[in-house]
């Protein structure tokens, strides 16, 4: 019995001699106590918490050198190697998360939607349920700061910037032909369809030395990552109708969509401000594929539509009206990797293919032409810590271009050019603190058409003053090559890239679905093509001697919060820039600037009616245009612009919705120009004709069906 009283004595002394007390302090970069932070052996279940002053204490088996875990939800993650017998009263200091939601985020030059946002100024379903829009996202985008709304043209026109200065990028991978055809006065829409994108970002200037080629901005669409659920969409819609198919699988998903659209019927009915032979009509069609590797996604992408029409456009400078008869066939490839692998290594991969061709009959001329475009990219991101993230890459474009002129009973002109354009960047991410953050990047790229290098220095900076507001700064060098109206003429003229320098100041607040932004900034151009005659033909005389300027104060206001069910957003821009380009004489502003800009956007949903109602108004003051029977140069202004626009989403039943929108419902007369012409009459004076909307008014009816298996799915996010 003694013996046993022995053993037992000596057991249980050397089982608490084997015990260790572990013990310390756990403090954030202020020295203040963490209270509840999570502190443990590696590999073990031996551990505490740290109470109201911070300390810990805890008993382990283990011996030697150990790896100590510190972790609390809004600090790094601490791992310290320690000697278990020596860790007495020991102090651990936490360091900031920088992944934390209320780190300070670069905002200078660019807005965001989408769920992977920081902060949205527009969400993914804006650009369908903004009146006005039609399902456009161009238009939707055409009520944020800094965009000018140009009617007879359709596409973006940010800062002073031509339309052709702004490039579109799906799933980070150029689309060299994002817009359909059309003629001249006529405006265009763009080619795809918002119901495939979960985020965007659009930038007005001082973006990332990602992308180039492009002098004042870029638009980057995400494609979504994963559908919700297997479902059939059908739309019947007055001026035409679509049908699309999702499939979901474990790993992959294919989404088929196709439209026909056809103006003909509802300009039978609507008054039109212009002659149609035959009015617009396109089929087009539309597929992705995902599938999820375990540590990445693939998606492949394609799409195609062939549209048409046939319309008499009055010719200041001819007693005859010109007939325009445009025929266009567009296929658009892209496919993207985007993945990780390694230790914190991000790879992004994928090329592009566009082609489109135009065949034009003016009267009884005709004109060919064809474009083939593709765009591969590699980029490479490491995360050697929260603080610092460093990523490069390169990216290499191709176009060819084809056109033919055949002037009837006379010459057949041709006119090509072939472009390859390499380049490579390199781009660091450093958080300083949650307060303040940098971006520093480079681009170096080569034109072997222009036989030329460039190197462009981007930087931005951003701090944080109050939880829920900062402000930001962003330099950067822009250069592009002249677009094709020029280029195409390369075998008589040699061509230089087209340059601009970016200043901007931004300043944001966000806070509970309230959003403002304030940004103000300055543009400087230069190398801007300019050429001797009335209009571009292969005998003008070119060079790149252009020069302009660009200044100006955006605003912008989003509330989704203060009056229940009621979400809207104001923004307002002012400009002041001139340009020596073109044909100019002296510097001038251009005529697709508007010194002010203002668009209101509302949105209301009206819970027992199963409504969503939504208003926008436009409004930009007049626009200069050139008066023949003045002296001054670009002395003459347009009245000011204004459309309301007004649309209702009702829903029938669950998955049913009857869609209703009209666009300036006032029936503003607007005026976005004159055509002058190119001679005097027998009294020495200029005659002129207004530049006018096709029609007063654009009316909208559709009918939306979705069928899925929860038969709870609906179209109304889409609308």
């Amino acid at each position: 019995m003694k013996s046993i009283i022995t053993l037992t004595v000596l057991f249980f002394t050397t089982y608490l001699f084997a015990q260790t007390t572990i013990s310390g302090k756990v403090i954030d970069e202020k020295g203040k106590p963490v209270v509840g932070a999570n502190i443990f052996l590696e590999g073990t279940y031996d551990g505490a918490t740290s109470n109201e002053i911070g300390d810990f204490s805890f008993t382990t088996e283990e011996t030697g050198n150990q790896i100590l875990v510190v972790s609390f939800l809004i600090y790094e993650t601490s791992k310290t190697q320690i000697d278990v017998a020596n860790f007495q009263g020991k102090t651990i200091k936490l360091k900031d998360n920088m992944n934390a939601l209320d780190t300070v985020v670069i905002t200078a030059g660019t807005m965001e939607s989408g769920e992977k946002a920081r902060v949205s100024v527009l969400k993914p379903l804006d650009i369908v349920t903004t009146a006005g829009s039609a399902g456009n996202i161009i238009a939707a985008l055409q009520t944020l700061p800094g965009i000018q709304r140009v009617g007879e043209d359709g596409r973006l026109f940010v800062r002073g910037g031509e339309a052709n200065e702004t490039q579109t990028f799906v799933d980070g991978i150029r689309v060299a032909q994002p817009y359909g055809s059309t003629t001249q006065n006529l405006p265009t829409r763009g080619r795809f369809s918002p119901f495939l994108f979960s985020g965007i970002a659009f930038s007005t200037g001082g973006y990332s030395a990602e992308y180039g080629e492009a002098l004042s901005s870029v638009l980057l669409l995400n494609t979504e990552d994963e559908p919700d659920q297997n479902k059939t969409e059908i739309s019947l819609m007055t001026v035409g109708l679509g049908i699309g198919n999702t499939q979901k699988w474990k790993k992959s998903s294919l989404s088929v969509n196709t439209a026909y659209i056809n103006l003909a019927p509802y300009q039978a009915v609507i008054p039109q401000n212009v002659d149609w032979n035959s009015p617009f009509q396109s089929l087009s069609g539309e597929t992705v594929y995902r599938y999820n590797f375990n540590s990445g996604i693939f998606k492949f992408y394609a799409a195609f539509d062939s549209s048409k029409f046939d319309i008499n456009q009055e010719n200041i400078n001819a007693p005859e009206k010109t007939r325009v008869n445009l025929k266009n066939d567009n296929f658009y490839l892209n496919t993207s990797y985007k993945g990780g692998f390694g230790t914190n290594w991000q790879i992004t991969t994928g090329m592009s293919y566009g082609y489109s061709k135009n065949k034009i009959g003016l009267d009884l001329d005709n004109v060919d032409n064809d474009e083939n475009a593709a765009h591969l990219k590699l980029k490479l991101k490491k995360n050697f810590s929260n603080y610092f993230k460093l990523s490069f890459g390169g990216d290499y474009f191709i176009t060819k271009f084809n056109e033919s002129f055949d002037q009837y009973l006379g010459t057949t002109r041709i006119n090509r050019y072939n472009s390859n354009i390499a380049a490579v960047y390199t781009e660091a991410d450093v958080l300083f603190s949650k307060k303040f953050a940098a971006k520093i990047g480079l681009r170096a790229s080569h034109n072997d058409l222009l036989d030329e290098t460039t190197i462009s220095p981007r930087i931005s900076l951003a701090y944080k003053v109050a939880k829920n507001s900062q402000f930001s700064l962003a330099y950067g060098d822009f250069s592009q090559a002249p677009n094709a109206d020029y280029i195409k003429y390369s075998k008589y003229h040699q061509f230089e890239s087209e340059k601009a320098s970016h200043y901007i100041l931004n300043f944001q607040y966000a806070k509970e679905n309230k959003t403002f932004r304030a940004e103000a900034y300055y543009k400087e151009y230069s190398n801007l093509v300019k050429y001797d005659t009335q209009n571009v033909e292969f005998n003008s005389v070119f060079n790149n001697n252009g020069s302009a300027y660009a200044k100006g104060l955006d605003l912008f206001w989003r509330d989704g919060k203060t009056i229940k069910n009621l979400e809207y957003w104001i923004s307002y821009s002012y400009i002041n820039t001139e340009r020596d380009y073109k044909n100019f004489p002296v510097a001038a502003t251009p005529s697709f600037v508007a010194d002010h800009s203002l668009s209101i956007v509302t949105k209301y949903f009206i819970t027992d009616w199963r409504s969503q109602i939504g208003f926008t108004n436009s409004f930009s003051s007049g626009r200069p245009y050139n008066n023949p029977n003045e002296t001054q140069f670009m002395n003459g202004k347009t009245k000011a612009y204004n459309s309301l626009s007004f649309n209702w989403a009702y829903l029938i039943s669950q998955q049913k919705i009857l869609y209703f929108s009209v666009s300036n419902i006032l029936g503003t007369q607007n005026v976005f120009g004159y055509d002058y012409a190119k001679k005097p009459d027998t009294n020495g004076f200029y005659n002129r004709r207004e530049i006018t909307p096709t029609a007063d008014r654009f009316f909208f009816v559709g009918f939306f069906w979705t069928i899925s298996k929860d038969k709870k799915d609906n179209q109304l996010k889409n609308l």
